[in-house]
């Protein structure tokens, strides 16, 4: 359904719903950007007034079938409060996108450091909405201006959890144990915060890794004007994952 922003999010599950379907428009916006799966496999939907493609389940596109799959052992660890980081990975690897949670009511707490240092009491529905939406529009940013992907593209998927709560023989539907936690790159990587989203119950943030060769061609001024544009210089580059410099 489409993403609906309440007025008030007075309770978790509230929260927990938005993080959700956050999260599968931003996967179907990836994939549906970088051509991973055919038109027919997405449907048409609105995050507030901005239409956005949803990835679902098409029959003659086992791929998209398997994701949905993997989106739903997505959902069983987060409502479970055991998912720590999502990494979506294009071997060999080309570019990963990396997903990373934070449970901020009587779950795990990581050090994310807001910009504004607000407490998650001061977080409004205003505040989560312009986060969302500003979000998604950085995605089609990026995705618009990364070059072309190999024609032999595979996806995969890795989940993290906090060890700290998380059962030692948990795995949600649709996955197995990983042989491996690392990611190996052919190129040089560049790291991308692209944005995060609060709520009074959780954190969603989102960054990019990509061959830098990738990013050196793109234009940094500001983009054509349109309502869904964000200037590429608000993507900002993580170095060595603390400090966050303008592009």
């Amino acid at each position: 359904s489409a993403v609906v922003f309440p007025n008030k999010i007075s309770t978790e599950q509230q929260s927990l719903m938005l993080v959700k379907r956050l999260l599968a428009v931003a996967v179907s916006c990836i994939t549906y950007l970088r051509g991973i799966f055919p038109e027919s496999a997405y449907g048409t939907r609105y995050m507030d007034d901005v239409p956005v493609k949803i990835l679902r389940e098409d029959k003659n596109c086992p791929g998209s079938i398997q994701l949905v799959k993997w989106m739903l052992g997505c959902y069983d660890a987060l409502q479970k409060k055991y998912f720590n980081d999502y990494w979506i990975c294009l071997q060999t690897i080309t570019e990963c996108y990396h997903f990373k949670f934070k449970y901020t009511h009587n779950g795990p707490l990581l050090d994310f450091s807001s910009k504004n240092n607000r407490t998650d009491s001061t977080i409004t529905c205003a505040d989560t909405k312009k986060a969302s939406i500003l979000l998604i529009r950085k995605i089609y940013v990026l995705m618009q201006n990364l070059s072309p992907l190999p024609n032999d593209v595979c996806l995969t998927m890795k989940l993290f959890y906090y060890d700290e709560v998380t059962p030692s023989d948990y795995q949600p539907p649709g996955f197995k144990e990983g042989e491996c936690e690392g990611m190996i790159f052919e190129g040089e990587p560049m790291y991308l915060n692209v944005g995060e989203v609060p709520t009074p119950f959780h954190m969603l943030k989102v960054k990019v890794t990509t061959e830098k060769q990738r990013m050196e061609n793109v234009d940094k001024s500001i983009l054509k004007s349109g309502e869904t544009n964000v200037p590429l210089h608000m993507l900002r580059v993580d170095r060595d994952g603390e400090e966050n410099q303008d592009m």
